[in-house]
This record gives C-alpha cells, structure tokens and sequence, in this order.
C-alpha cells in the first residue's frame, strides 16, 4: 500500500507545473470513473477558461481560473502529471484538463481523490472541504505560542495531535515522527503536559522538517511522482521514520515501532522523552 501524499509532496507537485499551466486556455475536458466526489459542474463549461495561478492549502490545490476554479486532492494514491502530449489515457487516469499548454492529468489507482468545481475558494464545495483546516506550518502565526495555546485543552497524544490536522496543517505521519525526534519529544506524550519551550521547539521542528522535505522532493515510498514524474528523496534521510530495530543516528539506541491512531510511529527510546 502507498503512503499519503502529504503536505511536501502537494507542494513540490504544484511547484513542479504551476508556473508552465498558468496563462493556458482550457481546450477539453475528460472525466473517467467517479472520483470522492462529483465534479460539480459540466465539464464542458469548463472550455475556453483561462488558468491562472496555482495555489495550495492544506493538501489541496486551487486552481483560479478567469471565472471560479478547481480544487484538486490527490486522496490516498493519486498524482498530477503534466505533459505537453498526453498518452491516451489509462485505467487509472480520472481526470485531464486539457490546455493550450499541455494536459493536466490525475492518475488515482483508488479514487479517494477529487477535483471539485468552486465558484472561489471560500465558496461553495471548496470552502466546505477547506473548514476546520489548521494553520499553514510556514505561516509567521505558527509560533510555539501558538502550538502551546492549542494544546493546552487536549489529552490526546501529541504524535495524534500532529498528524490530525487541525492545529497545523502538514505534519503527516512521516514529518511528524521526524520532527518529533528532531524535538526530543516522546510521541506518546499527552499534549496538554508540553510546555512552552518545548513547544517552541517542536513548531520549530516541524518547520524545518518540512522545509528539508521540500528541498529533497517529498518523501516516495512507493508511488509519488511530481507533475515531471520525478520521485522523492525525503524518506532516505529519516532519522526514525521506517528504521525499526536500527540504530538512532543519534545515540545508538535501537529505533521502537508502535501503533498510534492506525499509523506506525518510529522513535527512539532515549533520545525522545515524556
């Protein structure tokens, strides 16, 4: 089974044909088997439109057209591929974009992904799947401040709190065990008993763990690609992420799998603490 595609790997998509779609033209549109949820609008309405810049919240990505716009997830496995000549379509390929530019095509083995059709981003569908959404991990706002003050009421473990989404968006199971250990912080901590410097360390961590997982590419466990079909480098260089039974890195203590919320978490037994 492939990892989800995470905050990292939405971005480094996005970077990846942004700026080579933006000032195109839509020529066609293709929809196949049915995606999480319907379009929205009639594909053909879509023709003729201009598109403009692409942009990201969360895991999705918006993308403006001269009039309304479409949100795209790539669910449990999808991916965005760009090419100035499509192949004909596949089995698994849901939906194409067509453009003076190139086709815009989402390849989703188990169509857990979307493309919706919002009037604007804070309208319609788009503002009903945007809701609830925590802050962006790069935003100023996101502050230990911050993370301690959203914290401070739930007892829930912090690896859970993370990878919820609600306090920051992005902290995906990979990212929130690297930042994590790169914080000191035991994962089976409960949240409410961080305190303000280690929460400042650990808004920290989870910054620049997702700052080196753009530089690298995102993580690629077994199907990411961005929009150039290029992999990941992220998940060669975790410190804990997948190294169950091998030495830390950092002190050489052997490296504890559990189970949290459905998801395996990694971590090291004397470097991180309650």
């Amino acid at each position: 089974m492939g990892r989800m595609p995470e905050l990292p790997e939405v971005e480094v998509t996005r970077q990846s044909f942004a700026g080579r779609i933006a000032g195109a033209t839509v020529t066609a549109v293709r929809v196949g088997k049915p995606l999480r949820w319907p379009l929205g609008c009639e594909p053909r309405s879509l023709v003729g439109r201009s598109v403009g810049p692409v942009s990201r919240r969360g895991k999705y990505l918006w993308l403006q057209f001269d009039q309304g716009g479409l949100l795209m997830h790539l669910g449990m496995s999808g991916s965005l591929a760009f090419a100035t000549h499509a192949a004909a379509p596949s089995a698994h390929d849901h939906f194409d974009l067509v453009t003076t530019r190139g086709t815009l095509r989402l390849t989703d083995p188990r169509r857990f992904g979307a493309v919706v059709w919002a009037p604007a981003l804070h309208e319609g569908m788009a503002a009903k799947l945007l809701a609830g959404l925590g802050i962006e991990p790069f935003d100023e706002a996101f502050t230990g401040e911050h993370l301690h003050a959203s914290l401070r009421g739930r007892k829930v473990a912090i690896k859970s709190a993370l990878v919820g989404g609600g306090i920051v968006v992005g902290a995906g199971n990979i990212y929130a065990c690297e930042a994590l250990f790169a914080a000191g912080i035991d994962p089976r901590t409960a949240s409410n008993r961080l305190s303000r410097p280690r929460c400042t360390a650990l808004a920290a961590a989870v910054r620049h763990t997702l700052e080196h997982a753009l530089t690298v590419g995102g993580s690629t466990l077994r199907n990411f690609r961005d929009a150039d079909g290029v992999s990941g480098e992220f998940q060669l260089q975790a410190d804990v992420y997948g190294r169950e039974g091998l030495p830390c890195r950092r002190c050489g203590t052997r490296v504890r799998r559990i189970v949290q919320g459905q998801r395996s978490t990694y971590y090291c037994p004397h470097c991180q603490r309650r």
